[in-house]
């Protein structure tokens, strides 16, 4: 992969999930930051790019993408060997599942657009965390029973994969929130045991903070 630029917000859950992705795989890329409280992505030049105005988008030799879970399912099949998908079609499914548990049921109704929506229906001052901290607890408490007791290091077996690049960004924004864990030890588990993969710990957005 050549020419690799990525538009990113540095605490966008989806932007984080492919640099750990891109870091991962040790695809040299090059960053353009997409400023989100500032507009950026509403932009002409940037809805030209992306037309859901949504990041991360990522250009490879001229081919833009977007979608994170489909660019980082683009990025396993560029590069099997990386183990982000099992070879297995049954483990597939699996991975996809915990997967999508959080990048399709947590991630979309805490999101910004969606949550400044929600403020603008109500006065309630506390109304922001109450719905975000209701929503991440019941979507993590779901996530955790998928997973299951099974002693493995990450979320399916003992390397990471799609699952655990969604897994450790929603872990980042439930503590940004005052989730209490306590109860998701598997999942607090796995991600002390992302924390300490150099990819992880690039991709973290109080490393890529502008």
């Amino acid at each position: 992969m050549n020419n690799v630029v990525f538009y990113d917000y540095w605490r966008s859950s989806a932007s984080y999930r492919v640099r750990i992705a891109l870091n991962l795989l040790a695809v040299d890329y090059k960053t353009v930051s997409v400023n989100l409280l500032e507009g950026a992505h509403r932009t002409p030049e940037y809805l030209a790019l992306n037309p859901q105005g949504f990041v991360p988008t990522l250009v490879i030799d001229g081919k833009t993408l977007t979608q994170s879970l489909a660019i980082v399912e683009h990025l396993a099949e560029l590069r099997p060997e990386c183990g982000l998908l099992p070879a297995d079609i049954d483990d597939r499914q699996k991975v996809r599942a915990l997967a999508y548990a959080v990048a399709m049921d947590i991630h979309p109704i805490c999101n910004m657009h969606v949550v400044a929506y929600l403020t603008n229906l109500t006065d309630k001052a506390d109304a922001r965390e109450a719905w975000m901290k209701h929503f991440i607890t019941d979507g993590l408490r779901r996530l955790e029973a998928m997973i299951g007791s099974v002693d493995e290091a990450f979320s399916f077996g003992d390397r990471p994969t799609m699952a655990d690049l969604c897994l450790v960004p929603q872990v980042y924004n439930a503590r940004r929130w005052g989730v209490d864990m306590t109860d998701f030890r598997r999942i607090v588990a796995i991600d002390g045991r992302c924390a300490e993969l150099p990819a992880f710990q690039a991709a973290h957005p109080d490393r890529v903070k502008p």
